[in-house]
């Protein structure tokens, strides 16, 4: 399925990540992907770094990655080595990274990307400490991006009842972020929580021709099975990340509801929680969030499918 319209410019900023490595194989496939920008979040900085720069080679695309924050505005660093183990990416045999980032500073590197390109969409699918501090260090770009896809909050949490991972993460970020002005497309949990990585979807992956492949199948098996044996209800992992790159590259797979979001960052049991304004009141405050809602899971699943085979040799 190869969208008909050209290719949006994006700069993906991620913090890989199993899932985050499938949605660098979309965004190759699918995006003009001007740069990939990592942050600290599912791994240490250092970790999240080398591994979007394995994905890429991996991938064989000439996309730079540039290293960026190290840790949260204001909240203490915190990461999610009990899903994605220590590394980040545990669960596969992968290759010694081609060399370091391009640079130690994704904030310029956005910001520099955002002013001299047309119609730029940041993907976050991270914590959102490197788009905040573009948008503070650089208040033009705000009306310069196309919008801002992140993966991100939801109707429910991981991190605690009512806190999505990446932005209980960072809290501060999540809300200069979803205040900035601009569009927003929000997956949220209650989104990706519907599009998982089955034994079925899995086994398909690990079918295929190819190292790309092969690899990625082992990390679905690791990250699944993080998943599955913590939860009651789930057959395999959320693949979160890729739905904020497919709600631009495929946004009719998507159903979707414009909200009104908000982030509780002062709350003693729901700070990071995403505060999505679901009343019929007249008087409710205007959406800001073109919030997703429903997905296609399977059709959603043949994009995966076709752009592993695409880079898979």
């Amino acid at each position: 399925m190869t969208p008909t319209t050209p290719r949006l410019p994006i700069i993906l900023d991620c913090d890989p990540g199993h899932d985050d490595a499938i949605a660098m194989v979309v965004a190759a496939r699918h995006t003009n992907l001007l740069g990939i920008t990592s942050v600290a979040g599912n791994a240490p900085l250092e970790s999240t770094t080398q591994n979007a720069i394995v994905v890429r080679d991996l991938l064989g695309i000439d996309v730079a990655v540039h290293a960026g924050a190290h840790r949260p505005l204001i909240a203490p660093p915190r990461h999610a080595g009990y899903v994605h183990g220590e590394s980040g990416l545990d669960g596969a045999d992968l290759p010694t990274p081609s060399g370091p980032p391009a640079s130690h500073d994704a904030i310029g590197f956005i910001i520099d990307t955002v002013r001299s390109n047309d119609g730029v969409w940041l993907v976050p699918t991270g914590p959102l400490t490197n788009i905040a501090l573009a948008l503070r260090s650089a208040p033009d770009i705000a009306g310069r991006i196309a919008g801002i896809s992140f993966m991100g909050g939801g109707l429910f949490g991981n991190s605690t009842a009512t806190a999505e991972f990446n932005i209980w993460a960072d809290p501060e970020a999540a809300a200069i972020v979803l205040s900035y002005g601009g569009p927003l497309v929000m997956s949220g949990l209650d989104l990706t929580h519907q599009f998982q990585a089955t034994r079925e979807r899995i086994d398909e992956v690990r079918g295929m021709p190819g190292r790309l492949a092969l690899v990625l199948a082992d990390l679905l098996e690791f990250f699944s099975g993080t998943y599955t044996s913590r939860h009651d209800d789930l057959r395999g992992a959320p693949v979160h990340d890729p739905c904020a790159v497919m709600a631009l590259t495929h946004p009719d797979l998507f159903t979707r509801s414009f909200s009104n979001v908000t982030v509780e960052t002062g709350g003693e049991i729901t700070r990071g929680m995403t505060v999505i304004d679901q009343r019929t009141l007249i008087e409710r405050p205007a959406p800001n969030c073109d919030r997703l809602t429903a997905v296609d899971a399977d059709a959603a699943w043949a994009v995966v499918t076709e752009a592993i085979a695409h880079f898979s040799h």
